[in-house]
């Protein structure tokens, strides 16, 4: 990392563990937050299924929606948190997922849900750049690592959370309006923890060397657009698309692929997904470590994104006993979390200075056009008979991803080497 990247806090070793772990906590919940609020509507289909006689496609449009908002509105968000500040803005996507909570626990009809829908994607489009934006500036350079493995970690716990949550509140409370009142309640208690605790992610308090000098006399001012030409700028993107395509074929369809391929039980292949969550959490806190200790990031994720695809690959080809044929699928999740926290520090990285809540807001739109994309895709493969696609699929989108992390690796070195000589 060079030290222009560095904040003078970071580089002076201000800042003590206590400070830096309360940043990583309160960022990590607020991730945590926003994948729980992906998982808030999905679990409750069969509700509006039986009270209001919805179709799975009409419900399938909703996601669609959701996700559809979030990839636009995180590419305009890094532009708005450049400008305003990634703190307040985090406080208006918070307060708009306690929104779109009671737009769907008052929903009478389709309109409330899609109403709910888009309030909640138009409320996780900022989370990326908010968070990195704050990480970046708040936490120390040698803990940045591990910031970037819990801000993943939070993202899987959120997803986890969601449907027990919303499931089980629904259970307790004998409706599915009460669940959404209780996500809604979810929504403003953190917000409230966030605003008791703004100190701590103010990024007006964290800066770079190179802003806090400031402009030297006659430097040229870059144009806001002019990140889009870097070419390290869309490969990120295009690893993200990749990568999430391939981690949707996982989530959605892994199970029922494994129940026509192998004969298992769904009750059984449904836990695929949780170990697959599970692995990836154990690798992205292996990751967090690995990122302060290597230099060629894209190796590490090439390396961990492969062996992953391997496995998915030996589970497609029917080869495996069927027990085994889940392990492989749940333990790839170990390598893509692996990659992980390299990922976050590779895109770092290729940000020019100044530029970060833009470069991450349009990168990350990548994940959300990811999941809109792939699930239609694996889903026909399935319409179709073809389980094993979905496994093949996915290692397949992973191998794209490895491509384009290794040409943004490539790409930062060869800019480095004459930096390094200037």
């Amino acid at each position: 990392m060079s030290r222009s990247t560095l904040s003078p806090q970071a580089a002076a070793g201000g800042h003590s563990l206590r400070q830096d772990a309360r940043t990583i906590g309160l960022i990590g919940l607020a991730h945590g937050t926003s994948h729980f609020f992906h998982m808030v509507l999905p679990p409750l289909f069969p509700a509006f299924i039986r009270d209001f006689g919805f179709s799975y496609a009409e419900l399938g449009l909703l996601v669609s929606v959701f996700f559809v908002i979030s990839g636009i509105g995180q590419a305009l968000a890094g532009f708005l948190v450049d400008r305003v500040g990634a703190r307040p803005v985090l406080f208006l996507a918070l307060a708009l997922f306690a929104a779109s909570a009671l737009a769907t626990a008052t929903a009478t009809g389709y309109g409330g849900l899609m109403l709910a829908a888009a309030l909640a994607g138009l409320g996780n489009s900022p989370f990326h750049p908010v968070d990195f934006t704050i990480l970046n500036k708040r936490v120390s350079q040698p803990r940045l690592g591990h910031a970037f493995s819990v801000h993943g970690i939070t993202g899987n716990l959120g997803w986890a959370v969601g449907p027990v949550f919303m499931a089980g509140l629904s259970a307790a409370g004998g409706s599915w309006r009460v669940a959404a009142a209780g996500a809604g309640v979810l929504a403003l208690v953190v917000l409230a923890i966030q605003w008791f605790n703004r100190d701590a992610i103010d990024d007006r308090a964290g800066t770079w060397e190179h802003e806090a000098r400031g402009p030297s006399a006659g430097a040229a001012v870059e144009h806001p657009m002019a990140f889009l030409k870097l070419p390290s700028v869309w490969l990120c993107f295009a690893f993200f698309f990749w990568t999430t395509a391939a981690l949707t074929a996982i989530q959605s369809f892994a199970s029922p692929a494994l129940q026509q391929m192998y004969e298992l039980p769904l009750a059984l292949t449904a836990f695929v997904v949780t170990g697959y969550m599970l692995c990836g959490a154990a690798g992205m806190v292996i990751g967090g470590f690995l990122v302060s200790r290597v230099e060629r990031l894209e190796r590490t994720i090439g390396f961990a994104m492969a062996a992953s695809a391997g496995l998915l690959l030996l589970t497609g080809t029917g080869w495996l006993p069927g027990l085994a044929a889940a392990g492989a699928a749940a333990l790839a999740g170990f390598g893509t979390g692996l990659a992980g926290p390299s990922r976050d520090m590779l895109i770092k990285r290729a940000a020019p200075p100044g530029a970060t809540g833009r470069v991450y807001g349009t990168v990350y739109s990548g994940l959300d056009l990811g999941f809109a994309l792939g699930a239609p895709i694996f889903g026909a493969l399935l319409d179709h008979g073809q389980p094993n696609g979905v496994f093949y699929g996915a290692a397949l989108m992973m191998a794209l991803g490895v491509g384009s992390a290794s040409l943004v690796g490539l790409r930062i070195a060869r800019t480095r080497v004459p930096a390094l000589a200037a």
